[in-house]
């Protein structure tokens, strides 16, 4: 088997967990949409904005930290298991503690009133519990025990789901049931365990719950641990390393949820007619979602990836192998891009059930350009990472987070959450061309740029045409057109790469 293909079945196996769990995590969208207006489910929204960064902040770089090192001559994989997790359980008890007691600052920032700090709580909790998971994750990885990875990980969503149905759904159902009909009989019991007006707290105590699973599921690989004191030798290369990946961590939180977070303060009063701040929130977040399409597949790939690009490192070919994955994995990306955008007409409708919801569906093109423009960076990002440069890491991420700031600070007030969306697909465009250009010079490897650059103009040009010819053809037709051009798409890149002797 090529390095290639053992990466893409590498990919395929973490892609079970990442995405039939995402899918099921997805099938939530529109029992959310379906449930709670626009400024409830902007509350979760924003919250999980914030957790974005601080996750990064509770395992701040370590765990690609643990790959490199791991995979350095002479080092005790054993030692270096012990140790870094010590450090994590040490960090995230005290993160966990301190993010408890700044609950009301937190929820504040929001908007919310006192009342509310048992969902800062229960993230808090959620943090660290998923911070000391991290580690023994990265340690399946690192022996290629994908499969097991996979499992817990799909455990992990299909727990979360099953308890936001029950909740969500079921309970409310019971509750409202007629007298002398099955769900009635279920009444006493959900009385007790129900409280109506948690509401979409029920969404925060559903992920505590799967977290706490994930931890129980992971006991074989917590248990074959040994507490050891990080001292400063240790500590020492290991933070040099892991701190410039947390402030790129930090810039990509920065990048990817910051208009979450910006458009209730910056998005003028009245701006969406008949929505408030919070709601349009949580219009803009619910379509967001509809890009996670690109982002499962990114997710996927960059689970294998990690461990893949540092084994291979040391291979004379890996240029010529790293210029293979970049460009089928935009490729994919690419069919995938055309695929959805071309189809919002009836996927919108699916997942967002609410008229107020569907207004937002013009950012989907955009954010799907945006994240496969991200996955493209996580390609080429590695180059700073196999060559010890992680301070480049900051310089990049930084650069995309001033560009961030900027543009929403701009762009929110003339072009509410639209703005945003344009925002974020310049900040990862930018990383990914700052990325390549300081690559070139410190690692080069031969990246087919200007084919792959021709392919996703092609892609963008059948993107605008294909909606314009769609509005105008409605109805079954509209439909069979949106389907037919992303097969004629991707029928033309297998044809031409393949004439070309560029498959494998």
């Amino acid at each position: 088997m090529s390095l290639a293909k053992k990466l893409a079945s590498q990919t395929a196996v973490y892609g079970v967990s990442s995405i039939v769990g995402r899918v099921l995590g997805y099938l939530l969208v529109p029992i959310y949409t379906g449930h709670f207006a626009p400024a409830e489910y902007g509350i979760v929204t924003g919250l999980y904005a914030y957790v974005s960064f601080l996750n990064v902040v509770f395992t701040y770089g370590l765990e690609t930290t643990f790959f490199r090192f791991a995979n350095r001559p002479g080092q005790s994989k054993r030692e270096l298991y012990d140790r870094t997790q010590s450090l994590m359980l040490l960090s995230s008890a005290g993160l966990t503690l301190l993010l408890w007691l700044l609950a009301r600052p937190l929820l504040g920032l929001l908007g919310l009133p006192p009342g509310h700090e048992q969902y800062a709580h229960w993230m808090a909790l959620i943090l660290g519990l998923d911070a000391v998971a991290a580690i023994p994750f990265a340690r399946l990885r690192l022996n290629n025990r994908a499969r097991q990875f996979a499992i817990i990980r799909l455990l992990n969503i299909v727990a979360n789901v099953g308890l936001n149905l029950f909740f969500v759904v079921l309970c409310p159902a019971v509750l409202r049931a007629d007298a002398g009909t099955l769900l009635a009989g279920l009444r006493p019991l959900i009385e007790h365990l129900y409280d109506p007006a948690r509401g979409v707290g029920y969404v925060f105590l559903s992920n505590l719950f799967a977290s706490a699973l994930t931890l129980v599921l992971l006991l074989p690989q917590l248990l074959d641990f040994r507490f050891r004191w990080p001292d400063l030798s240790f500590l020492r290369p290991l933070l040099a390393y892991a701190l410039p990946l947390l402030l790129m961590g930090l810039a990509g939180m920065v990048n990817e949820t910051l208009d979450r977070i910006m458009l209730p303060a910056w998005l003028p009063e009245g701006f969406y007619p008949g929505l408030s701040r919070l709601g349009a929130v949580g219009v803009y977040g619910a379509c967001y979602k509809l890009s996670i399409f690109m982002t499962l597949v990114i997710q996927a790939f960059r689970y294998a990836a990690d461990p893949f690009f540092f084994a291979q490192s040391a291979d004379k070919n890996s240029p010529a192998t790293f210029a293979l994955v970049l460009k089928w994995f935009t490729l994919c990306c690419t069919v995938i891009f055309v695929g959805i955008s071309l189809n919002l007409s009836w996927i919108g409708p699916q997942f967002l059930r609410r008229p107020e919801y569907l207004t937002g569906l013009a950012v989907v093109p955009v954010l799907l350009l945006a994240n496969l423009f991200l996955g493209v960076y996580y390609n080429l990002s590695f180059w700073f990472k196999l060559t010890d440069r992680t301070y480049f890491a900051t310089y990049i991420g930084g650069a995309g987070a001033v560009l961030t700031i900027a543009l929403n600070f701009l762009l929110i007030p003339v072009l509410g959450y639209m703005g945003s969306a344009w925002a974020t697909l310049a900040c990862y465009f930018m990383m990914a061309a700052l990325c390549w250009w300081l690559g070139e010079r410190h690692y080069p490897v031969p990246y087919p740029v200007r084919r792959l650059l021709s392919w996703l103009l092609a892609a963008i040009g059948l993107v605008w045409l294909g909606q314009a010819a769609i509005g105008r053809w409605p109805g079954a037709g509209g439909y069979a057109l949106g389907l037919f051009l992303p097969l004629l798409f991707a029928g033309a890149i297998y044809a031409l790469e393949t004439r070309r002797g560029r498959l494998t």
